[in-house]
């Protein structure tokens, strides 16, 4: 095969959806020699802010030295994005290489799915290259995972609200069952759940699995010391002075938690020094994660894609930007809580352009106008294709406006295709 047969050949197993458990990983990975057991990794689960904590983490430890392995999903403009070493992402040639392995391998499993291959193929490369660390994002849940192979140095579980209802569970109880599965016996838990009914049953699991749980707000805190500068407060170490490399205020609880892992890595074999901690952390870029595309109107392109993310990303806007209009262009997936994820920011804009981006489960706009009219607004307009609905809103935008491209990260993929081929960028 070659690249674009490989990349056909996988994105062919999308055809058996989404499957939940670990007897087809467990079995791929075998027969492979347990790559995922010849490294040590950082597991991260969440609602949202997994992929910003695990850029965090990712770019301190590669900065103080150390080969960093990076898994991430789902890529916003190639696929290679989900698997990285240090700042490089897995060449054409590996993923060829690789998949081929895996498909010789898999002959004869039932209907393996997407994740698990690339899952798979993740574990393979990171052996392979003899990272000194892998930092692992869970795909959905965590109980059930593919990635919840692993034994981890420790574990990450940002914040939790509802998602996937349909997999993980009608209820938060329900879904913190699920992504409390990923803590390990003995091994230190980071998080930033803050409800009391959440945060006491991850408790209780910490206490079974005799694993230590270290609290954001508790027991370790980043606040800020100016307009731009942070202080870290954690369990062995205190540092100034720090900036970030990401905005939005959301980021700060995801770089929080990358430094309590760090705090917790410190105190083991890692040797992590403060240059590095206040480099990685300024220097991290994480694209589609509220990316300034564009200056003369401001355009930002953000993949919030449930409630929680979309009232971060409204708070964003209304204190870190300074615009006359704001226009929202919005194109969202059918599963989402569509009316309680655009419910708050809608009111704010000046007009909101309905998108579908290229996807199966994608929402129709007139579904999209349907909840509008629902609200009883009238400011917007439909134009299904993403690029064109953001054309148009660069055709009614002034110099001093801002637009927004969100809903989705596909619908942010498809925006960000538009201005990488017209070369629009920070123009």
């Amino acid at each position: 095969m070659n690249y674009s047969e490989s990349i056909a050949y996988l994105y062919g197993l999308q055809k058996f959806g989404i499957k939940l458990g670990l007897h087809t990983i467990k079995r791929l990975l075998s027969s492979i020699g347990d790559p995922h057991k010849k490294f040590p990794s950082i597991h991260i689960a969440g609602t949202n802010g997994k992929g910003s904590t695990a850029a965090f983490l990712a770019s301190v430890l590669t900065e103080a030295g150390y080969t960093t392995g990076l898994y991430t999903s789902p890529h916003l403009l190639s696929f290679n994005e989900r698997i990285r070493v240090g700042s490089r992402t897995i060449s054409k040639k590996d993923v060829v290489r690789l998949t081929t392995v895996l498909q010789k391998k898999s002959r004869g499993f039932a209907s393996i799915t997407y994740f698990e291959m690339v899952t798979a193929m993740a574990f393979l490369y990171f052996a392979e290259r003899k990272v000194d660390c892998a930092i692992l994002e869970v795909g959905m849940g965590g109980r059930l995972d593919a990635t919840n192979v692993i034994s981890p140095l420790l574990s990450i579980i940002t914040t939790i609200s509802k998602e996937h209802e349909f997999y993980l569970g009608p209820t938060l109880r329900h879904i913190v069952q699920e992504k409390a599965g990923i803590i390990k016996r003995k091994r230190p838990v980071v998080t930033a759940v803050t409800q009391p009914a959440l945060i006491k049953f991850l408790q209780e699991k910490c206490r079974i699995k005799h694993s230590r749980l270290y609290c954001l707000g508790k027991d370790f805190t980043l606040e800020p010391t100016s307009s731009e500068t942070f202080a870290y407060h954690g369990m062995t170490f205190n540092l100034k002075g720090i900036t970030l490399g990401l905005r939005g205020e959301f980021q700060v609880t995801n770089a929080a938690l990358a430094l309590a892992a760090i705090d917790i890595l410190k105190s083991t074999s890692f040797s992590i020094d403060t240059k590095s901690i206040l480099h990685g952390l300024a220097k991290v870029h994480w694209p589609g994660r509220l990316e300034t595309v564009k200056s003369v109107p401001q355009v930002i392109l953000d993949g919030a894609h449930n409630p929680d993310a979309m009232n971060n990303l409204m708070k964003s806007i209304l204190n870190d930007f300074k615009f006359r209009r704001f226009f929202l262009v919005l194109g969202i997936m059918e599963d989402k809580n569509i009316k309680k994820m655009i419910g708050d920011i809608v009111k704010h804009a000046h007009m909101i352009i309905l998108c579908r981006p290229r996807m199966d489960r994608a929402a129709t706009t007139k579904n999209l106008a349907h909840i509008l009219e629902g609200f009883n607004l009238k400011n917007f307009k439909v134009i299904d294709d993403v690029a064109k609905a953001t054309q148009f809103a660069l055709t009614r935008a002034r110099k001093d406006d801002l637009i927004c491209v969100t809903g989705s990260l596909f619908t942010v993929a498809e925006a960000h295709r538009f201005f990488k081929k017209r070369w629009l960028y920070n123009n």
